[in-house]
């Protein structure tokens, strides 16, 4: 979709706010709390950009967009060329993130610009009637997004502030923060990764995996591909396409989806660093070597789906339902 953009708002020093409608004013598609967008930029980079407006806001989207010091121009380029009245493609909306229809309690634990997709959680939740409560840690004021917002009715009493809380001391944080929530209400977290690498290892010593939800935007640096049972994956292999029954050779430093494309297989992709899910395909045989960010620990032990942008395969073969 190509939408306009309507308002402009500076959240903070380097947080800017871009509201988006259709040139027409028509409603747009509606989407679950937690969803994200693809935004191509004046520089045709493309970033993932979570919904963080009201769910009411038939007719709009808002995204929050932080601008990186080290961008390499997406952030940049929507904060500096970017004007009201100005043009932007973006994808419809993408879901990763959502909230987990069985849980009776909600902890919500942001850090940074990784406040936005809990936002919209916080509005599904409130018009809900649900319990949740939203732990937003930040330096300090001046740097939290839509401080006001979340401040002032109906946030005001489900949001709680922590300013200048020190890498030390998280831990102790994180743990109270969940002491004072029910010992069953799920954790969702967003945020930088080692913010996130600490809710989930504080949420986990009194909740199982499938309570907690994080949802990153940013590929971690890769690792090297540990050994299993049939090997690790940086090795050559094959895939087959159940379809046709066509083998297409996998080199070495050569993606699934590269070489899928090659052969005609037209894979939508998006971020290609295994974070958005839009390349996963279902995998009927084989063992994959997950490396991706999109796929729930649940998913990549079930081995039924391949995120074919970063994943390889640990077996000589994957047979792709394709």
């Amino acid at each position: 979709m190509k939408l306009i953009v309507d308002k402009i708002i500076d959240e903070t020093g380097d947080i800017r706010s871009f509201r988006l409608i259709s040139a027409d004013g028509a409603a747009l598609p509606q989407y679950e709390p937690g969803a994200h967008i693809d935004v191509t930029g004046p520089t045709g980079v493309m970033r993932q950009y979570s919904l963080c407006g009201p769910l009411d806001d038939l007719h709009a989207y808002t995204i929050a967009v932080k601008k990186e010091a080290a961008s390499r121009g997406g952030s940049s380029a929507l904060h500096d060329a970017v004007k009201v009245g100005s043009e932007l493609e973006i994808s419809t909306p993408r879901n990763l993130f959502a909230l987990d229809a069985a849980a009776q309690e909600h902890v919500l634990f942001g850090a940074g610009i990784g406040v936005t997709p809990l936002m919209s959680m916080g509005y599904r939740l409130m018009a809900r009637g649900e319990k949740f409560t939203l732990h937003y840690f930040v330096r300090s004021r001046e740097y939290a997004a839509f401080a006001d917002l979340l401040d002032a009715p109906p946030f005001a009493g489900h949001v709680r502030f922590h300013y200048g809380v020190q890498p030390a001391d998280m831990d102790h944080y994180l743990q109270a923060c969940l002491d004072a929530a029910d010992a069953k209400a799920h954790v969702y977290t967003c945020g930088p990764a080692p913010f996130m690498d600490a809710v989930v290892a504080c949420a986990a010593r009194s909740r199982p995996e499938e309570a907690i939800h994080l949802e990153h935007f940013k590929a971690p640096e890769p690792a090297a591909a540990a050994a299993g049972a049939e090997g690790n994956g940086d090795g050559a292999f094959e895939v087959k396409l159940a379809s046709s029954g066509k083998v297409l050779q996998i080199p070495i430093g050569i993606t699934i989806v590269d070489v899928l494309t090659e052969a005609g297989i037209s894979i939508d992709t998006s971020c290609r660093e295994g974070i958005c899910g839009t390349c996963v395909v279902p995998l009927l045989e084989g063992q994959p070597d997950h490396r991706d960010n999109c796929l729930s620990k649940k998913e990549k032990a079930a081995n039924d789906q391949i995120c074919t942008c970063v994943s390889r395969a640990r077996s000589g073969m994957l047979v792709l339902d394709l």
